[in-house]
């Protein structure tokens, strides 16, 4: 069972499934989210495919300039965690959208 589950996450999780093209998720994350953190977890995801793609720690920090600890934790999700990383990278990969 998920610690953060609520009936709020609950709503904005339905309000990010409703968004239907980039555009929308642009306006949508611009208007909740500020900047740096857009960014912090667009670099969280490009760590993840990193890793995934059997880059080293040094290497996904030359790369993305992400530190050593945020490197650590990502790995942690994408080998322990509840397959949040695991299920679009592979989708992501089915659709010809990441190699």
């Amino acid at each position: 069972m998920s610690k953060i589950r609520n009936q709020e996450i609950d709503r904005l999780f339905e309000a990010i499934l409703s968004l239907e093209n980039i555009e929308e998720c642009y306006n949508f994350f611009e208007d909740a989210c500020t900047i740096k953190e857009i960014n912090e977890i667009a670099q969280r995801f490009q760590v993840a495919c990193q890793l995934d793609a059997g880059r080293n720690y040094q290497e996904v920090n030359k790369e993305t300039g992400a530190s050593t600890a945020t490197i650590c934790r990502v790995n942690k999700c994408l080998n322990y965690g509840n397959e949040g990383y695991r299920t679009v990278i592979d989708r992501l990969k089915k659709e010809g959208k990441l190699t």
